[in-house]
């Protein structure tokens, strides 16, 4: 400001301004300033889009009033510059939401790439599908497969940069992140987004490196346990805001939540602007509300036993006698759930071999009866089913079981290639499938599959995590709905299934009374305690030892379900009645009873202190045996002789079958043997025992005795000769001549070769032929694999003039921290230079390592064994294979785009 101008004070101006000559008043820099930032203000002010429909650019069917109002609200969030989370329920349409906000970026924006779409492996295919149904103008890409096939698609497809969305999964986002790290993208879009409520996690650590002007998190389980998930969830959408979780996670004190309601009201409000959560029952009145049923079911006579020997095995520590060690109390449920599910996930439990897929499958397990009694009735019923489990070797004999049964089935687990599984779900979604199951790992094959065509979903068994299961029945119960969906919640009764099922139901109830009401829970009551773990495995112990047949009862389906909703009902009775304070406490042990009496119950056997309850075992069988002189006669039996060996002459030959002597020298070594037996006088003993076959044999066999003669001079001789023609094993490869002769003492390569020939011809008459050819291949495959070495030194060493100087080696990941370079390029030359297939290799190996002079100080190399050194030669040799093998495709490849005129030799690096 210019001297001799003075600064106008704020007072002086108001009374300018209220005195009506403002128009004489020149404005100060400040004025002036403050008129042109509110002007460009104003300027700069979105005019921000409000759909009332379904937008132009969606194709492929008209959005549901309530996805619209999504829509408007992302534009919203976007237009003001802020991340969200859209946290709808599960099937209310998130991807056709996402894809519309995404549409409207290219149409109404003009900004339409590049966005990243990550997602889970098994809804990547679904995501290609509904962007083309829906907004078929935006060119999408999906990043999957082998590191081959993704480097092509990477140079020919995602660099050139000719697309508007990449789709990829979690694991491909942390392989390729130096590729994703080169673009600035968009829109990042995380699917499932509960997957990075863990900051610590190495995908949470890599998203947050990616470069991104706006962020939005897909999830239908926003906050599933505590605050700190919740805060990492918002320190990805808006790092600079929630960058401490310390001082969030005071600030939001989980206990102080439930006392203060100031604090619940400040959390709804850092929530209202990031956060949009609907649900079915509020806003998709076309849907039916899912039903569930449990159906409970006993053990079959097998499980009873295998859930007794479980038991048995730690009844102290299921007692509390012993040291309740909390992870062999885990174990021990594992276990018994596992024998609820089916007893053939114990090894040597099922029958066999031979191995044979029956009604036995069936009758052994509870759960597998009911599933045979209620398969049937769904099918009648133009029902198409969805089974879910936890284990995937349940899958397998549910596998089994539909092959016997002949159902036509789908199946998908975590194993299940990508391929493999967007086939499936084709299959079984296309118009008219004959598909009727489709059997999925819970865990796998619950996130974001799209599965509306089934009406029925079986849960054989259930997870520990309520929101698991529920997103398992989410994949049929969706939008596409057109039935009423029925859930099948297996259980089997008095057993620890059932406390499991308790727990997630109250777990489930508590966070609809806490969370859905602004609150979150207290992060210990999703942990099992020691204590807790103790009673679901005490349940119904008692029952389980005191019966002794199957608990599986005969009824009909229809008298299971009808039972099944009985009890069903009761359960939710009990748990509407509850308030949150009584559902943390909540149990369901038996009411007291008469027999209780001023605190004691009278009914237990022992009494411990500090155990509530006290498993009695089985008790011991006595087994009576009444018949005395039957007992007596039976413990001091003697048992008697059996019959003796028909004797032989003292100086008989040693004849063995894979001497291949000809068949005429055993004619007359048995003539030798009569004779001796009919000198002896010996008979060949009568057995009454065996049948009338049997005593044929005897008087043949006793008639060559009577009837035997002395072996004449030329038959002697003729022996004699025969007995020299015997021919020794086979150890080696059957073409490996000289090793075998070095083998055989005294035999010629010669007479090797003829044996050979002999063996190759009659070695079907030998008794453990099997043994021997197994080692013959053994032998052949050793020797393949010398040879295949051999090769690929060779052909290594071949590319370098001087090797021990010039020699590099591709390691890739598989460098190590131990062996520098120069060590292993001197065990590769060296071992070359030894030769390979030689004895002792290795001991030479060693001592030229130690007499290298380059190594004198090198303690590390030098106090290698041979066979630490043969190990580690062994890993050279792969990394010299593998850098071989890709020579080969890219010298094939060469001569593939240059014709077969075009000649082409790899450059040597030197």
């Amino acid at each position: 400001m210019k001297p001799g101008r003075p600064k106008q004070k704020s007072d002086d101006k108001s009374k300018l301004i209220s005195a009506g000559d403002s128009n004489r008043h020149r404005r100060t820099e400040e004025e002036e300033d403050e008129e042109l930032l509110t002007e460009s203000r104003k300027a700069s002010t979105p005019v921000i889009t409000r759909f009332e429909s379904s937008p132009s650019y969606i194709k492929g069917g008209e959005m549901r009033d309530y996805q619209v109002r999504g829509l408007n609200w992302m534009i919203s969030l976007y237009e003001h510059g802020i991340n969200g989370i859209l946290a709808d329920e599960m099937g209310l349409g998130k991807t056709l939401q996402t894809i519309s906000l995404l549409g409207y970026m290219k149409h109404y924006r003009n900004i339409p790439s590049p966005h990243l779409i990550i997602a889970p492996k098994s809804t990547l295919m679904n995501w290609m599908a509904e962007l083309e149904r829906w907004c078929p103008t935006l060119r999408s890409i999906c990043l999957i497969g082998d590191q081959e096939k993704r480097a092509a698609m990477i140079r020919d497809e995602i660099l050139p940069g000719e697309w508007d969305v990449c789709v990829s999964s979690y694991e491909m986002v942390i392989k390729e992140k130096s590729v994703f790290k080169k673009f600035n993208w968009r829109y990042l879009v995380i699917d499932e987004a509960h997957r990075i409520k863990n900051e610590k996690s190495k995908l949470s650590e890599i998203v947050r490196e990616f470069k991104s002007a706006s962020r939005l998190l897909l999830t239908g389980t926003p906050l599933q346990n505590n605050l700190h998930e919740l805060w990492a969830l918002l320190n990805f959408l808006l790092p600079d805001v929630f960058n401490s979780a310390d001082d969030f996670d005071s600030w939001f004190n989980t206990s102080n939540c439930f006392e203060n309601d100031d604090l619940v009201t400040r959390l709804h409000a850092v929530l209202r602007p990031f956060l949009l959560r609907r649900i079915k029952a509020d806003v998709e009145k076309r849907l039916l509300p899912k039903k569930e049923t449990k159906v409970y079911i006993g053990l079959s006579k097998m499980q009873r036993e295998w859930y007794t020997k479980i038991l048995m095995k730690d009844i102290d520590v299921v007692n509390g006698a012993g040291k309740s060690d909390k992870m062999r109390l885990l174990n021990i449920l594992m276990q018994l759930r596992k024998c609820c599910n089916h007893p053939y996930l114990f090894d040597g439990a099922e029958p066999g071999p031979p191995y044979t897929t029956d009604q036995h499958l069936v009758d052994n397990c509870g759960k597998m009866v009911l599933l045979d009694k209620l398969l049937p009735k769904l099918q009648e019923q133009d029902s198409r089913v969805l089974i879910f489990s936890q284990m995937t070797r349940i899958l397998d004999i549910l596998e089994d079981y539909c092959y016997w049964k002949n159902y036509n089935y789908c199946r998908l687990d975590g194993q299940t290639a990508h391929e493999d599984r967007q086939k499936s779900i084709n299959e079984f979604n296309a118009p008219n499938s004959t598909k009727f199951v489709f059997m999925l790992s819970t865990r796998a094959g619950g996130l974001g599959i799209n599965l509306a065509t089934a009406d029925v979903v079986v849960l054989f068994d259930s997870d520990w995590n309520p929101q698991v299961d529920l997103q398992a029945m989410d994949r049929a119960h969706r939008i596409g709905q057109k039935k009423q969906v029925r859930v099948f919640r297996f259980l089997t009764e008095n057993t620890v299934e059932e406390r499991i099922v308790e727990r997630a139901e109250m777990k489930l109830r508590l966070d609809s009374v806490v969370i859905q009401q602004g609150r979150l829970q207290d992060s210990n009551a999703s942990k099992l305690g020691k204590d807790e773990v103790l009673q679901m495995i005490r349940h119904g112990a008692n029952h389980v030892f005191s019966s002794k047949e199957s608990m599986i009862t005969d009824e009909d389906i229809d008298a299971l379900l009808e039972r099944g909703e009985a009890k069903t009902k009761e359960m939710e009775k009990k748990l509407e009645e509850l308030g949150e304070s009584s559902l943390r406490t909540f149990t369901l042990e038996t009411p007291d009873s008469v027999y209780q009496f001023e605190g004691k119950d009278y009914r237990e056997k022992q009494d411990i202190p500090g155990v509530g309850h006290w498993i009695e075992p089985p008790k011991r069988e006595r087994k009576a045996n009444y018949a005395v002189d039957a007992y007596f006669r039976e413990a001091l039996r003697v048992s008697e002789p059996k019959a003796p060996k028909a004797p032989r002459p003292p100086k008989q030959p040693n004849v063995q079958d894979f001497q291949f002597y000809p068949p005429r020298l055993f004619e007359l070594l048995d003539q030798e043997i009569y004779l001796y037996r009919k000198s002896i006088g010996y008979r060949v003993p009568k057995n009454p025992d065996l049948g009338s076959d049997a005593e044929r044999v005897r008087k043949e066999e006793q008639v060559k005795i009577d009837e035997a003669e002395a072996l004449n001079e030329d038959e002697l001789a003729e022996k004699e000769e025969l007995l020299k023609q015997r021919i020794q094993q086979l150890k080696y490869g059957r073409d490996d001549i000289e090793s075998i002769s070095k083998d055989v003492e005294g035999k010629t390569p010669e007479e090797v070769v003829e044996y050979s020939f002999v063996f190759w011809e009659r070695c079907n008459e030998l008794q453990d032929i099997e043994r021997i050819m197994a080692q013959i291949e053994r032998g052949e495959t050793k020797i393949q694999r010398r040879i295949s070495i051999k090769k690929a030194l060779d052909a290594k060493m071949s590319r370098y003039r001087a090797p021990f100087h010039q020699l590099r080696l591709q390691y890739g990941t598989n460098k190590g921290k131990n062996y520098t370079e120069e060590e292993d390029r001197f065990l590769v030359c060296m071992l070359h230079k030894l030769g390979f297939d030689r004895e002792n290799v290795y001991d030479e190996l060693r001592t030229s390592v130690r007499q290298a002079p380059q190594f004198r100080f090198d303690w590390f190399i030098k106090s290698r064994t041979a066979v630490e050194l043969q190990r580690r030669c062994n890993t050279l040799i792969t990394l010299i294979e593998r850098e071989n093998m890709e020579l080969e495709e890219r010298e094939k490849a060469e001569k593939k785009k240059r014709g077969p005129k075009g000649s082409f030799t790899p450059k040597v690096r030197s």
